[in-house]
């Protein structure tokens, strides 16, 4: 749309000077009118003006898998006109708590069974908006090839965190070493070793956090490590794995995460929209074979 704007005039005469001052004076709401117009038409065709601010996105991530598939997001945001910065969070640090505390906008690494665990133990003002993949937790062993050739007494390492913890107790569960307590659903509830009601075998169960697992694999007989953690150290579960979690009906299903005051921002649904593309469908689906599976 081109906007002509009418010429001062140039003579000498204060006649015409006047009517030129009046001039302008009289096409001024005009003009405000016609640049309002200009501005709601390019918003209309170019949508939300997010490189406005060149401030980016802070997205808390693990590293390895995450890292990877957010580059892809990031590249795809970016062609929307979102700018994203994935930030890694290293070791024990906790991306729940720099998202809490504002030092992120959101964070992709967790599930919610985790996240309402987290809520319930630090009153974390957090809540999930989108669904992403479902990364499988598996028994992984450098000496026994799966779990029924473990021996008695045998040394297994198990995350220490709720519900991680719950996810291997259930794949120990299923293979038929333990059982536990009567009534107990993964999809409601977490799951502890004092829930373990049965345990012929006598496994040694050692508690650990899955970063210590990963990297100790060889001090022990078996461990259940999340796969962010495994993919780290070269192991993918569904060819390496003794044993893996089912992917049917699993409530562990990886979210972001946004604070609260946050949900309705009009930010989140370009953050998320950049997740569910295709391209990070594919990468995904390519790039892990089906170790890591994308769910929308």
């Amino acid at each position: 749309m081109t906007i002509r704007i009418p010429a001062a005039g140039t003579s000498g005469d204060p006649s015409v000077a006047r009517g030129a001052r009046q001039s302008r004076t009289a096409w001024a709401p005009v003009l405000k009118r016609l640049l309002g117009a200009v501005l709601a038409s390019a918003a209309m065709f170019h949508g939300p003006a997010f490189s406005a601010d060149p401030k980016p996105l802070k997205v808390g991530v693990r590293g390895g898998v995450d890292e990877q598939i957010w580059e892809v997001v990031t590249q795809v945001a970016k062609k929307n006109g979102l700018a994203v910065e994935p930030v890694v969070i290293t070791g024990t640090a906790s991306p729940n708590e720099a998202l809490n505390n504002g030092d992120l906008e959101a964070n992709a690494f967790q599930h919610i069974p985790f996240l309402n665990d987290q809520i319930k133990q630090r009153g974390y003002k957090l809540v999930p908006v989108a669904n992403t993949l479902i990364s499988p937790i598996a028994f992984y062993s450098k000496k026994y090839k799966s779990l029924k050739d473990l021996p008695e007494g045998a040394k297994v390492g198990i995350p220490n965190d709720p519900s991680n913890q719950t996810r291997a107790l259930v794949i120990l569960r299923d293979h038929g070493l333990i059982t536990l307590k009567d009534g107990f659903d993964p999809a409601t509830g977490t799951a502890t070793l004092a829930d373990v009601t049965s345990n012929p075998k006598k496994l040694n169960f050692v508690e650990s956090a899955s970063v210590v697992l990963a990297r100790s694999l060889p001090d022990v007989d078996t461990a259940a490590i999340v796969n962010s953690f495994a993919y780290q150290v070269g192991l993918i579960a569904t060819r390496d794995g003794i044993a893996v979690e089912k992917k049917e009906n699993n409530p562990y299903v990886n979210i972001i995460a946004v604070r609260e005051k946050d949900k309705d921002a009009p930010w989140v649904p370009a953050l998320v929209k950049a997740y569910h593309s295709e391209e990070v469908r594919q990468f995904i689906l390519s790039k892990y074979e089906g170790s890591v599976i994308p769910v929308f």
